[in-house]
């Protein structure tokens, strides 16, 4: 196992060549989640993955985590990125939908073994979305694929399946 010889750590790099990438990416609020999309495909394309991402569109952020779970059933993924976009209203349904969303995700990435970066904006406001999306606060959805890419080297590191790809399926 390659070890960090400074700490003894063993760290994911962002070297994406040779891996596969999945994206569940929620069509609500998708003037804000086609943003964190179009970042995370940048963070793919810069590490070297550009044209081994698959993308599966789903309605809302509460189905991104069995979207997720069935991509992942796939064994075509090396990692996922959920993305999603829920902002606050006047009900409590903001609260059931964000915390919701986010334990599927984890449960989903514990089940499956593969891991799932976290993408879904839960704001208070509209414009604190955008700024989340590429305006004040950078692109969380370039973040998340940077962290897809780590996650998914570290993850065969730690496998010992430092060189062997995932089995493609593609259709």
């Amino acid at each position: 196992m390659a070890q960090n010889t400074q700490s003894g750590a063993v760290r994911g790099d962002l070297n994406a060549t040779g891996l596969h990438f999945g994206v569940v990416v929620s069509q609500f609020n998708s003037f804000i989640t086609d943003r964190l999309l179009a970042g995370a495909l940048d963070a793919f394309r810069r590490a070297g993955a550009d044209r081994d991402v698959e993308i599966v569109r789903v309605p809302g952020s509460f189905e991104i985590p069995l979207a997720a779970k069935k991509l992942a059933a796939t064994e075509r993924c090396d990692a996922i990125v959920c993305i999603g976009c829920i902002l606050r209203g006047e009900t409590a349904h903001f609260d059931y939908v964000a915390s919701e969303s986010a334990r599927g995700i984890q449960l989903a990435q514990l089940d499956s073994g593969i891991p799932m970066a976290f993408c879904v904006l839960t704001c208070d406001t509209l414009e604190q979305a955008i700024d989340r999306a590429g305006l004040k606060s950078g692109n969380k959805g370039y973040e998340a694929g940077l962290s897809a890419i780590e996650m998914a080297s570290l993850s065969r590191k730690l496998s010992g399946k430092s060189g062997a790809p995932r089995r493609s399926q593609r259709r």
